[in-house]
């Protein structure tokens, strides 16, 4: 359910977390005021910074007579964007507040760039869309709340921006807020957080504003520092998963303690992030290709060796057996792999100006498993209008649509509702590396033929 204004803010957590997040939204929103703005009044700015950015301002005549700071240019740190007044890719900041440790994406809000918004938002605990509080809900709005929803991002933040300019009016606030109920009502999006601020003057960016006395909830800071962040949830109620990125065996003459020799001599770990989930030394794992099922006999961590381990860490995972397994092999909580798929229906999100038709030879990286594939059909792409799935012969760069793979070899798959990493994989061009679509798996079938010519 939608949360316009909560009577009471959400529990902080316990220890400091790193939170990721990024802001989304259309062309001159404000997202990078906003961000600026979020960084200058965290006290994130170095003093040189600070100042060079305010003879930037000064030059340019910002804010009039009097001066002023023009926040955005904190983030557009391209030439092209402090030239053109955009935001062009993905700029990353680093931020601390007492409470939490903060990576923030502030993403580009032109359509052209919308694959640059996919890449801030894929790795995101929350996201913070912006929407002018004059214009309402924009077809770009549309597009990036169902990419929110495509991506299950944990957290969703609508901030009703420049509600100075609506004269902190409470009526026209409930308007908007009612245009992006509607809407998230639509994309099935539960919980979403919807604050009004001002990035420009600073309301209920960091501190509450006396300004909207009408609302009660949180400043956008206090949000974010109490939401719980990603790992923390899904090392709670997700299945232990571990891509093997390297299997780990004695290379050449190295000095280790006597007592330890015989044990070196037989060391065998297999490395990896842990993509969900939590593993205990004594726990028993299934591993694919093959199935086996073996014992964790122990965990490897920057030199140490470690009882417990949880997403995301890389670790190395000692087995109780010696198993053939290689790069792209996946080590799990026993008997909770799925049978291995070598077709699946995905929701794509296509981000290369080359269409996607029926027939195309692509990669899919799941994990750390390239294999080859198929695209044998492509059932629609999704109308941002009215959100109903049409049918297409082709998918156009920033279109997002549901298409069937079939598989070279067969990978565990398993539906991005029950897994988000698992579920999630990159269609790559087999002739230049490039990425072309961010994928989720709707349904693994785990019993289709395996790809042929």
């Amino acid at each position: 359910m939608t949360t316009t204004a909560p009577t009471r803010e959400p529990a902080l957590s316990a220890r400091a977390t790193l939170f990721r997040f990024a802001t989304a939204g259309s062309v001159d929103d404000g997202k990078s005021t906003l961000v600026g703005r979020l960084l200058h009044d965290s006290k994130a700015i170095l003093a040189d910074t600070l100042d060079a950015v305010t003879r930037t301002s000064t030059e340019r005549g910002f804010g009039g007579a009097g001066g002023g700071i023009d926040f955005a240019l904190l983030t557009d740190g391209l030439r092209a964007e402090r030239e053109q007044g955009i935001t062009i890719d993905v700029a990353y900041r680093y931020f601390a507040t007492d409470r939490r440790t903060f990576i923030l994406a502030d993403c580009p809000g032109h359509v052209q760039y919308t694959r640059n918004m996919v890449t801030g938002a894929t790795t995101a605990d929350a996201v913070v869309v912006l929407i002018d509080g004059r214009k309402g809900v924009l077809e770009q709005t549309r597009r990036h709340l169902s990419v929110l929803q495509l991506l299950r991002v944990p957290h969703v933040i609508v901030a009703v921006n420049k509600i100075d300019l609506l004269g902190f009016d409470e009526g026209a606030f409930a308007g908007v807020a009612a245009q992006v109920d509607d809407l998230t009502a639509e994309l099935g999006l539960a919980n979403v957080h919807i604050i009004p601020v001002s990035a420009l003057e600073g309301d209920n960016v960091v501190d509450r504003s006396p300004r909207t006395p009408w609302y009660s909830g949180p400043s956008l800071i206090e949000l974010l520092e109490a939401l719980p962040a990603t790992d923390e949830v899904e090392a709670e109620v997700e299945e232990f998963r571990l891509p093997v990125q390297l299997v780990i065996r004695p290379q050449g003459a190295v000095v280790v303690p006597e007592e330890d020799a015989e044990d070196y001599r037989d060391y065998r770990a297999y490395a990896g992030q842990i993509a969900s989930g939590t593993v205990r030394v004594g726990d028993t794992v299934t591993v694919s290709p093959g199935g086996a099922s073996t014992v964790v006999t122990g965990i490897d961590f920057a030199g140490a060796t470690l009882e417990e381990a949880v997403a995301p860490q890389s670790v190395a995972l000692r087995l109780r057996d010696d198993l053939d397994l290689a790069r792209g092999a996946v080590i799990a909580a026993g008997g909770t792999l799925p049978e291995p798929s070598r077709e699946v229906t995905a929701s794509l999100f296509w981000l290369d100006p080359r269409p996607l038709l029926p027939g195309a030879r692509v990669l899919v990286k799941s994990g750390t498993a390239t294999v080859q594939a198929l695209v044998t059909s492509i059932a629609g792409r999704r109308n941002l209008d009215t959100l109903a799935l049409e049918p297409t012969e082709r998918l156009e760069v920033n279109d997002i649509g549901t298409a069937s793979l079939r598989l070279a070899s067969a990978l565990p798959l398993e539906p991005f509702a029950v897994n988000r990493r698992a579920g999630a994989f990159l269609v790559i061009s087999p002739s230049d590396g490039g990425t072309l679509a961010a994928g989720t798996v709707l349904t693994p079938h785990s019993d289709a033929d395996p790809l042929k010519g």
